[in-house]
């Protein structure tokens, strides 16, 4: 924001004729990095279904349920990626839609709703996200202990227990799994899409000074 500051000093000492001519260029240069911002959001999304469908044909999901005889499951799994891939594309619709917004909008006010709606789909896609690993955390868990035959050693001995404890205990370590790994996805979230949301922010600050 160095270009902006130095903008700003120079509106402040202006007379009134230029002080019409540095909030102009200081909305064209907010117009810009805001476009180039929504633009960088919509592309890393994109590398990041990419990355994710390349990671799953490295891995066959059907081949790991047959091994674990819940072959049964198979078609809910492949229902549940159907519907997470149609939701993933309409939140890259709604970016690309929001970069053209921003890209084309000619006015301080709707340049400062489109940052706002923009920021908004992120939040929403990021919280999308974190739902799904904790559900697909959930799923797995549940699949491995119904269907896993090593687990019919540990499912015996919590049917002999009366005081849960090793009931108690595997859950435990299952919500703590959960915890960390869906942390993990919230501050690998944080640092990818936080900071182009910060900068956003700012952007938002100085447009509504100018269009006080």
């Amino acid at each position: 924001m160095e270009e902006l500051d130095l903008l700003k000093k120079a509106w402040q000492k202006d007379t009134y004729p230029n002080e019409q001519i540095s909030e102009v260029e200081i909305y064209k240069m907010l117009h810009t990095k805001s476009s180039s911002i929504v633009k960088w959001i919509l592309i890393i999304s994109i590398i990041e279904v990419l990355f994710w469908t390349v990671l799953s044909l490295c891995y066959n999901i059907d081949d790991h349920m047959k091994k674990q005889h819940a072959e049964n499951m198979i078609v809910y799994l492949k229902a549940l990626t159907l519907f997470n891939y149609v939701v993933i594309f309409w939140f890259i619709y709604c970016f690309y839609k929001n970069y053209i917004k921003i890209s084309t909008t000619s006015s301080t006010k709707q340049l400062m709703q489109d940052i706002l709606n923009t920021r908004k789909t992120v939040h929403y896609y990021v919280w999308y996200n974190l739902t799904m690993i904790v559900l697909c955390l959930i799923a797995g868990f549940a699949i491995a202990f119904i269907y896993n035959p090593k687990m019919e050693l540990l499912k015996d001995k919590m049917a002999h227990e009366s005081n849960y404890q090793t009931l108690l205990i595997t859950i435990g370590i299952m919500i703590l799994t959960c915890v960390i790994i869906v942390g993990l996805f919230w501050l690998f979230y944080r640092m990818l899409y936080g900071i182009l949301l910060r900068k956003l922010n700012t952007n938002y600050k100085e447009l509504k000074k100018i269009d006080l």
